[in-house]
């Protein structure tokens, strides 16, 4: 088993204890604003009732961009997450 397996195995677990879906779910990320980054993560949830929120960093390398949508289960939460990681240079956090 790799480490991101064993994380969503983690986090599919700990959603499953402490959530009643549905339920409001904030995803954050960084991405590098030299590319289309920005673009690539917020048309994932593009078909979504997502509400967007970005801040740029000091150096305006990077922006943070936090993602909040009401998601029905711990799965929907992973499927997002394994969307966004195949996003160059993004962080999740």
């Amino acid at each position: 088993m790799t480490d991101k397996e064993s994380f969503y195995i983690k986090l599919k677990d700990s959603l499953e204890d402490t959530t009643s879906f549905p339920a409001d779910y904030l995803y954050k990320f960084i991405v590098p604003t030299a590319g289309d980054q920005e673009k690539e993560v917020e048309a994932i949830f593009k078909a979504t009732a997502a509400t967007y929120d970005t801040k740029f960093s000091k150096t305006g390398k990077y922006v943070s961009v936090s993602i909040e949508l009401v998601v029905e289960s711990a799965d929907q939460v992973i499927a997002f997450y394994k969307k966004a990681e195949k996003i160059e240079g993004i962080i999740s956090l």
